[in-house]
């Protein structure tokens, strides 16, 4: 039976919706896993997204987290319209419909591990295809020179402004499913050290590798549950504000070492500019069409 072309482009969509759905039915029961694995897939979703402005343009942006907030803020406060709760009514620390600086609170948990990595897998398929195309490569030809890449006719400003919104949308999406599945949104949440969070990830996967940014996004949100789990062990702390305290006072340093450790190790991070395929083409040989 031969496929049509238009239907060999659904099978990856059809694949994913399934895999989703058997996780999901599978970690149902165990909500610490499921809010990890959320926290996870929210990560690699900025990660991935950053990398689109940071790695394949070469530009410069920490202002990943405001992008988040706005999504949030904006999906928290019309799912709460929606659900009729009455809040007294951006600067969002001085708005009174935004909770002021306590946040929102109250917001429907209708996030689902479904929902975050559909979106997940979304962002990874619009990177690809962004590479594979005339786009991308005038996203790498601004990367490698600027200068030059205008005088061959690429118009870099505009661009580098689609690099700019494609990466910030996802970034609101992001924020948006993080608002769904959290008690309450602050904006601690928010800060200039999240953003700085997601730079390392970038940095550290490798600036312009979509597997690299997975592969750091994942280590990384999954280090200060490890080192969570290392304090108790040893310190035989309980899990209050005392652990949480600890790991949060010493998540960044650790961040900064590795990095400098990775920068003098391995300036070009984990992939480089690779790919995961790039990197073992053995392994992934069966995949690859015939020439």
């Amino acid at each position: 039976m031969k496929i049509s072309p238009a239907l060999r482009g659904v099978w990856p969509v059809l694949v994913a919706i399934a895999v989703l759905a058997v996780l999901q039915w599978l970690l149902g029961d165990a909500p610490f896993f499921v809010y990890i694995a959320s926290i996870v897939g929210v990560n690699i979703i900025l990660a991935v997204s950053l990398n689109i402005v940071n790695g394949m343009t070469g530009q410069f942006s920490i202002g990943h987290a405001g992008f988040m907030a706005v999504g949030a803020y904006i999906a928290g406060k019309f799912s709460l319209e929606l659900k009729d709760v009455a809040i007294s009514g951006v600067v969002v620390q001085n708005v009174d419909a935004f909770g002021r600086a306590l946040g929102l609170s109250g917001i429907p948990q209708t996030s689902s591990l479904f929902a975050v990595y559909f979106v997940v897998f979304l962002v990874v398929l619009v990177s690809r295809r962004l590479v594979a195309s005339t786009h991308g490569r005038s996203l790498w030809a601004i990367r490698e020179d600027e200068v030059a890449a205008e005088a061959m006719g690429v118009n870099t400003t505009a661009y580098k402004v689609r690099a700019f919104v494609i990466s910030s949308f996802f970034a609101g999406v992001a924020g948006g499913l993080f608002a769904h599945f959290v008690p309450i949104i602050n904006p601690g949440s928010f800060t200039f050290v999240k953003s700085i969070e997601i730079v390392v990830m970038v940095v550290a996967g490798g600036l312009g590798s979509t597997t690299g940014a997975i592969v750091a996004a994942v280590v990384l949100t999954l280090l200060p549950e490890a080192l969570r789990s290392l304090f108790l062990q040893i310190g035989g702390l309980d899990a209050g504000g005392s652990l949480a305290q600890k790991v949060d006072q010493i998540r960044m340093p650790i961040y900064g070492i590795l990095l400098v450790i990775l920068m003098l190790s391995r300036p070009q991070g984990l992939f480089g500019t690779r790919e995961i395929w790039d990197v073992f083409p053995r392994w992934f040989s069966r995949f690859r069409r015939p020439a």
